[in-house]
């Protein structure tokens, strides 16, 4: 022991005069610089303007910005000659020579004044001309230009002129490369509103970009099949006092009427914002089913009168440099009044016919209460954010149907309550280990929960096929998810990936009448990656893989019937299992010259497929039952292309063609039409496969005509779609508009026609369980007129924070 102590001695007296003997090196110098940023015609400090030190050759090394008094201090640079440059949006660029030497180490730049530029700044949402599609490494973006906003009233009305997106007109339901398991936000943020009432809620106007999201990555919730739709509002980014005010009316056989008025007040330390917007609005629906068996026709006639108005309140506290605090609440009120009348022939046997006259009144309030807390440690990009969001949804539905014909139901009423309640927990950090490199961790909790309540007047069939009171239902469904996640990207000079893993832990329960119908607990893991190569600024290359997973909706599973009419019964299967996808994406963007082209194909595998199931009804073999039920796995894939090309300095071009392929599995059953007097036991079940193919095109040219004046043409072509219950015939649509600048770019008047020549019917063919033809159509032939106003003051003025799905949240959105 005594010598390895010895030898230790002697290591370290070795190792100590070894250091002693060698020359000390010269000692680093650094230094710093500080200095004050103010406007140089309002004499007041800006916050938050950018400071960049950089070398001759224009390589960056380091970099601050202003704090709320002006007031910068950048430490720890190295000796050497650089070029000090100051920028803030909205002001003229100031740049100064520094130095660090032994005789330079503490550099003060005293005062630097900023001029704001000429161009005009008053406008507070500064609106393209033109779309333009930029392929991101995980989502298409759609930079919605004044060809888009001049389209209609609301996100609803411009929809369909986005790529692989359709909207149903009558129903309200979204779709993405035909399947409408979607999730839609906005702002990042999922709300309890309906997403068809929500769609007609937000004003065309108010629209940044749509984002598409059809490969999320592992941050993100993986629910649904085909992504997210994430639509980014405008943000008012001036200091002081600012505002816009819309309305809007479109009309064909009915006024629709929509407004909004946003107002913001930001100074260095607060930003305050208040929306407003409604839509009042009547809309006509009618149509025909003609059913081949029974030599039957069904005429609908329906109106539906709408009221809405939604209101959100916000507050954005930036606390110093390094806390931001933000809070808002979104209050949403909708009342609507459907009716109309179902009038039913019986050519052959006139005995037979039958109206159903209906109407409702329907009512929701919705809330929301959002606090997020973001703290930045001292490193760009590092931080950690919380975030807490509440939704509540309380709806009452009040339906009546009367009958007059041939039928053993009497006349009765329809009562449903529906309270839904969801709150969100999220925990996000976020650290770029180096500047080729970042690490993203997170935890969610979702809890999730919907009690509904329904109650008759009327009678309904028992398993003996007698005629009883219907009884009451109570169903209360909750579904609790627990989740964490990470990501990890690196870029290299061409290339880029990033992996991500999220791991869930779920626990579903379903109770009917108080009698536990039905419990589910899973954990699942869902991976994602993407790999992005750069050869050239004009070629990108990238793959992308995800998982993700179909919940069943409320309404899949609801036991309650969600519709009815005398020939036609839908409601839910309680015993619905969730649909898992993995999703492999390919895309290759090329810019060029005036434009640029972007083209991507997808492959997707789909479990236990959620599907259509059409069932005659037992009780009353006249009628079909509407349900949904699990299917084996099966496969999709599609194409999309798009591009946008400016050939003249006056005249620009956006045009998309997408096709998708994806083979449907589902059941139905179906009664010979030649037994005269059928049973319940001449039914016959059949298991169907469907191989669906679906193309769609849109293209539109935008005019500049003069400063203040553009013109826009848009088509639409949507090919026909061949599902488990119907095979939808094509459609086709044309519209036309006109945007004009007044009040020195202020205001904005837009008038627009659409559907010019009338064409957009929904005509449909179907053969199981029943041989038919029909058609219906709504309010599509349109005049649209609508005004914008913008005011307020004209200095930028606002600090950027990155919420947890990497949007732009500065306050003034609608949500």
């Amino acid at each position: 022991m005594k010598s390895q102590q010895w030898l230790l001695s002697l290591i370290v007296l070795f190792l100590s005069t070894l250091s002693f003997a060698q020359p000390k090196p010269e000692p680093l110098i650094t230094g710093s610089v500080s200095g004050t940023v103010m406007d140089a015609e309002l004499n007041q400090p800006i916050p938050y303007a950018t400071i960049i030190i950089s070398k001759d050759a224009g390589e960056v090394v380091t970099g601050g910005i202003t704090n709320d008094l002006g007031v910068f201090e950048i430490s720890k640079i190295p000796e050497g000659i650089y070029t000090l440059k100051i920028q803030f949006i909205g002001y003229e660029n100031s740049q100064r020579d520094l130095i660090i030497d032994r005789d330079h180490r503490n550099n003060n730049m005293g005062t630097i004044m900023l001029s704001a530029v000429m161009a005009e700044l008053d406008a507070v949402n500064i609106v393209a001309e033109r779309t333009t599609i930029e392929q991101q490494i995980d989502r298409k973006v759609i930079n919605v230009g004044k060809d888009l906003t001049t389209a209609g009233a609301s996100a609803a009305d411009i929809m369909n002129n986005i790529p692989s997106v359709n909207l149903d007109q009558q129903s309200g339901a979204l779709t993405l490369r035909g399947n409408s398991n979607v999730q839609v936000m906005v702002d990042g943020k999922l709300s309890n509103i309906p997403a068809d009432q929500l769609l007609k809620q937000l004003p065309s106007s108010s629209i940044k970009k749509i984002e598409l999201i059809t490969n999320p990555s592992a941050k993100y919730n993986p629910d649904g099949m085909s992504g997210i739709i994430n639509i980014v509002l405008h943000k008012n980014v001036n200091i002081g006092f600012n505002g816009d005010v819309s309305a809007g009316v479109s009309y064909e056989k009915n006024a629709q009427f929509n407004s909004g008025l946003n107002l913001n007040y930001r100074n260095g330390k607060y930003n305050l914002y208040s929306n407003y917007s409604n839509n009042i609005s009547k809309n006509a629906n009618y149509g025909t089913i003609f059913r081949e068996g029974d030599n039957s026709t069904q005429y609908f006639d329906m109106l539906n009168d709408q009221k809405s108005h939604l209101l959100k309140l916000g507050l954005d506290v930036y606390l110093n440099d390094k806390n931001t605090l933000s809070v808002f609440t979104s209050q949403n009120s909708f009342n609507g009044m459907p009716g109309g009348n179902i009038d039913i022939v019986y050519a052959d046997d006139t005995t037979r016919n039958l109206m159903q006259d209906f109407g409702a009144d329907m009512s929701n309030y919705s809330q929301q209460y959002n606090l997020d807390y973001k703290l930045d440690f001292e490193k760009e990009g590092h931080n950690i954010e919380f975030e807490a969001d509440f939704n509540t949804f309380d709806a009452d539905e009040d339906t009546f149907f009367d009958f007059t014909g041939t039928t053993p139901l009497a006349d009765y009423e329809d009562f449903v309550a529906t309270k839904r309640d969801r709150t969100t927990l999220n925990l996000d950090y976020v650290n770029p280990l180096s500047e080729s490199e970042k690490l993203e961790l997170g935890v969610q909790a979702i809890l999730f929960n919907t009690d509904i309540g329904y109650s008759s007047t009327g009678q309904s069939f028992n398993a003996s096929g007698n005629l009883v009171p219907t009884p009451d239902t109570q169903f209360d469904y909750s579904r609790d998810i627990y989740s964490a996640y990470v990501t990890y990207g690196k870029n290299y000079e061409k290339w880029s990936y990033q992996a991500g893993l999220r791991a869930e832990q779920v626990h579903v329960a379903a109770d009917t009448n108080a009698v536990r119908a039905f419990t589910n607990d899973y954990f699942e893991l869902y991976p994602s990656a993407y790999v992005t190569f750069n050869p050239s600024e004009k070629n990108q290359y990238q793959v992308s893989y995800s998982r993700r997973i179909d919940r069943p909706g409320v309404g899949q599973v609801n036991p309650i019937r969600e519709w009815s009419s005398p020939l036609i019964t839908q409601f839910g299967n309680v015993d619905l299992r969730p649909q898992f996808t993995n999703s492999l994406e390919t895309n290759y963007t090329r810019t060029l010259e005036k434009g640029s082209i972007t083209a991507g194909v997808f492959y997707r595998i789909i479990e236990d497929e959620i599907n259509q199931a059409v069932f005659v009804d037992r009780f009353n073999l006249d009628r079909i039952v509407l349900t949904n039920d699990n299917f084996d796995s099966t496969t999709a894939y599609g194409f999309e292309l798009s591009s946008n090309y400016k050939p003249l300095d006056w005249w620009s071009i956006n045009a998309s063609f997408d096709l998708f392929n994806q083979t449907q599995t589902g059941i139905t059953e179906s009664l010979d039409p030649a037994i005269e007097n059928p049973t319940a036991s001449d039914i016959t079940q059949t298991r169907i496969e469907v191989d669906n193919t679906v193309y769609n095109a849109r293209v539109i040219n935008n005019f500049t005509a003069t400063k203040k004046l553009t013109l826009t043409a848009f088509a639409m072509f949507r090919g026909p779609n061949k599902g488990i219950q119907f095979e939808n015939k094509s459609m086709f649509m044309t519209n036309i508009g006109a945007r004009y600048s007044i009040f020195e770019g202020k205001g904005t008047i837009s008038i627009n026609y659409n559907d010019i020549f009338n064409t957009m019917k929904a005509r449909f063919n179907g053969t199981n369980p029943y041989l038919i033809q029909g058609q219906f159509n709504w309010e599509s032939n349109t005049v649209y007129a609508g005004f914008n106003y913008r005011f307020g003051d004209s200095k930028y003025r606002a600090k950027r924070r990155k919420n947890r799905e990497d949007n732009e949240v500065e306050g003034g959105g609608m949500f």
